[in-house]
Formats: structure tokens, C-alpha cells, sequence
């Protein structure tokens, strides 16, 4: 059986339910806000936290590599292994943000994902106690083990990202079915003032918001895990997704608030004789209510 479908019994598994419930109250703890947001990466348009494991795992890697070498290495090495448990710990944190808004599938793998990363940062903070010791032979064979649970950590950290897609865009393969050209939505005055109103283009759902006397025309699938829109609600000049409260601004659907980070996908609009049209963007064109 392939290390793919062997992850996938782990999505099945409800005995790690009690650890995700206690993981879940520590992510609760997270402050909400700005600081939430960092830690989704709503700032970067795309989630911070494959970017901060870089370091930590750089950092042991490379600390495992010198090892290896000839050479007196041992002071390099050791401070390679200390960087990493640094890195580690905001690293954890923004998975921990990202991790909370996920499915259970997802939550369960995240679970396993958790234990293999912090027995590995265990494994590393244990050969950093050897090595300040003088125990060369232990820091190494630690570092290595170590080496071996990130590992882990890593492919189930990958099943999460690549497989069930946590953290990828939810809605980019709707542009890909949206047909050229202008399509006629229905009549303006049918779409409600100060709410959501949702239609189709070919079978592609759209929401539409009106206002303050504008109007835009944004795909109907949240970004973050694929939640339909226009079962949301339209607060503050937002769009806020029903599922895990993500919101994006009506005047062109940019974040303004995570778990998601990327933005709508905003269509082109036209008003003509009291009809709403819309159609993809277009590169030299500016959106907006037209007559």
C-alpha cells in the first residue's frame, strides 16, 4: 500500500479526536484580529506557515549534514540544532492558526502531523543537551532520529497541503470554466441592495453584491476551503464566508480578514438596459458598473 493511502486511514481515525479537541481549545487561545491574520498569512496571499518551516528544517538538515563531515564541526552543529528550536516554535504556532480552520479529515492527519514535528523538535532539543555536554556521539544519533520524525512530519504535512488541499485556492479552477465573452446574470433590480444574490454563468456559480449603488460579481466559492458564498452574509461592506467566518471586501473582494488568504475572484461588470452582465477580467479593461 502506498504511504498516500496509508494517511488517508489516519483521516479516519476518531481516536485522535480528544487530542484535536485539546489542540483545538489551544488554538482558541490564539489572539483574534491582526495577529490571526499574520499567522494565516492574509499579508502574503498564501499561508505563512510552509514558509516559516523552511528554517527550522534547514537548520537541522544542515546540522545533520555537517556531522557527517570531516572536520571539527561541533560548535556549527550545535548552533544549527538551536536556531531550528527557535524556528520551531512560530512555525508551530502558524500551523496551529491554519490547522484550526480545516476539516476534520484534515484535522486528524494534523493531529499525527503535530506529534511526529514535536517528537522530532524533542529529538533535536535532546542532542543539544548532548552535545553541551560533550556527548558528540548521542548529539549526533539524536539529531539524526530527529531528522527522521520532521520527516514524517513533513509528508504528512504535505498529504494536508497537496492531498486534501489545506491552504491551496478553493476557487481557482472555476476561472478555468467560465466561457469568454459577456454573460447576461438577469435584471439588476432583481439582485437585493445591501445583500447577497447569487446566479450562474453556464453553470458556474456567481454572487452578486450591490452596494451603495455599485455592484460586483464575484465567483461563488470561498478561497480558503471551498464554502458557497451566498450562503454567507454581506456585514460591514463585507462578504463573510459561512464556514470559518473568513471576509472579503465587496469594492474587490481583497481579504479583509482570514482564515483565507487569497482574494475573491472578481469578475468584470456591465450594466446594460437595466440587465447585469458580467464576464472574466480582462487585462487591459477596468471593471464595473457600466450602461
Amino acid at each position: 500500500m502506498r504511504l498516500g493511502e496509508r494517511i488517508r486511514e489516519i483521516e479516519e481515525d476518531d481516536r485522535l479526536d480528544p487530542a484535536a479537541s485539546r489542540m483545538r481549545a489551544l488554538a482558541e487561545r490564539l489572539p483574534a484580529g491582526p495577529v490571526r491574520d499574520i499567522l494565516h498569512g492574509v499579508q502574503l496571499g498564501h499561508p505563512l506557515h510552509p514558509i516559516m518551516v523552511h528554517l527550522p528544517l534547514g537548520s537541522w538538515l544542515a546540522a545533520v549534514l555537517l556531522d557527517t563531515l570531516p572536520g571539527d564541526h561541533r560548535r556549527s552543529a550545535r548552533a544549527l540544532v538551536n536556531v531550528g528550536l527557535l524556528a520551531s516554535l512560530p512555525a508551530a504556532v502558524s500551523g496551529l492558526a491554519d490547522w484550526s480552520s480545516q476539516h476534520e479529515r484534515q484535522q486528524r492527519v494534523g493531529v499525527a502531523h503535530a506529534v511526529a514535528n514535536g517528537t522530532g523538535a524533542l529529538l533535536f532539543g535532546a542532542s543539544s543537551a548532548a552535545r553541551a555536554f560533550g556527548r558528540q556521539g548521542w548529539g549526533r544519533t539524536l539529531a539524526l532520529a530527529g531528522m527522521g520524525a520532521v520527516g514524517l512530519g513533513g509528508a504528512l504535512g504535505g498529504h494536508i497541503a497537496y492531498y486534501r488541499a489545506g491552504g491551496a485556492n478553493s476557487a481557482d479552477y472555476l476561472l478555468d470554466r467560465v466561457p469568454e465573452g459577456w454573460h447576461d446574470l438577469g435584471r439588476l433590480e432583481d439582485f437585493p441592495e445591501g445583500d447577497l444574490g447569487s446566479a450562474h454563468i453556464e453553470g458556474v456559480p456567481v454572487v452578486v453584491t450591490r452596494t451603495g449603488g455599485s455592484v460586483a460579481v464575484f465567483l461563488d466559492v470561498c478561497p480558503h476551503m471551498g464554502a458557497p458564498l451566498t450562503d454567507g452574509e454581506l456585514v460591514d461592506g463585507c462578504v463573510r464566508c459561512p464556514w470559518h467566518g473568513s471576509e472579503f471586501r465587496a469594492d474587490g473582494g481583497t481579504v479583509a480578514h482570514g482564515p483565507a488568504t487569497a482574494s475573491l475572484e472578481s469578475l468584470d461588470t456591465s450594466v446594460v438596459e437595466g440587465r447585469l452582465k458580467a464576464r472574466l477580467p480582462q487585462p487591459d479593461a477596468e471593471s464595473g458598473t457600466g450602461t
